[in-house]
């Protein structure tokens, strides 16, 4: 079972690793324009977008090839891609068809904006997608599972980049029980991590998870 907690040394310096490469923490201008800016854009334009009134409509107008045509320009504006060029591809590719664009809108409507609880809400949407048409490339990774929530809803969902986050778990002293194929177990593990790291380094005032999300990749990403 993975750790309830944090090594309290580790997230020590896991934040003075932070704080070396961005010393104003979470506020200063740097920070802001390496790693924030251009995600809170992100999800502006998806609330612009698919926000959930929008979405709600474009639904029941069974607009799907709109709602996907929607959900995956969000993320190519992006100054920095978020998934892999073979994942756009094969995600590009599934929702041409009427079929595949219906499955999908309708899966991640309900992830995102379904009552139900948050577990098997995350479990669903990886089924869908994983029922979706594809040709080569697998659509079921990390990063297409996460992408989506973190751009609508990063108070709530983060982006998961495996290689990375597992670094930075490791770093800050949180045991991981990981697995390659997403799954609501490891992903609420990715978010009790997340709010951990919030909770251990509220003094630097991290507004939402893309401050968390940032915080983290400075820990595993080979970028710092």
């Amino acid at each position: 079972m993975p750790r309830a907690e944090l090594d309290p040394r580790a997230l020590g310096r896991a934040r003075r690793k932070f704080l070396r490469v961005f010393p104003a923490g979470f506020q200063g201008a740097t920070y802001l324009e390496w790693e924030r800016d251009y995600k809170v854009e992100s999800h502006r334009r998806w609330q612009a977008q698919l926000g959930e009134a929008s979405f709600r409509e474009l639904l029941a107008a069974r607009e799907f090839r709109e709602i996907a045509r929607r959900a995956l320009k969000v993320e190519q504006q992006s100054r920095h891609s978020m998934v892999f060029t073979f994942e756009k591809m094969a995600l590009r590719d599934a929702v041409k068809t009427p079929a595949g664009s219906a499955r999908f809108a309708q899966a991640l409507f309900d992830l995102l904006h379904s009552k139900s609880p948050p577990a098997p809400r995350f479990d669903r949407w990886i089924a869908e997608l994983d029922r979706l048409p594809r040709r080569q490339a697998r659509l079921v990774t990390w990063p297409v599972a996460t992408v989506f929530g973190f751009l609508a809803q990063p108070r709530t969902h983060i982006f998961v980049k495996p290689l990375v986050m597992r670094r930075a778990a490791a770093v800050c002293g949180y045991s991981l029980t990981y697995r390659s194929r997403p799954s609501s177990d490891v992903y609420q593990q990715f978010l009790s991590l997340a709010r951990l790291v919030r909770r251990g380094v509220s003094d630097l005032g991290p507004r939402d998870l893309i401050d968390v999300q940032s915080f983290l990749w400075v820990q595993g990403s080979d970028e710092y």
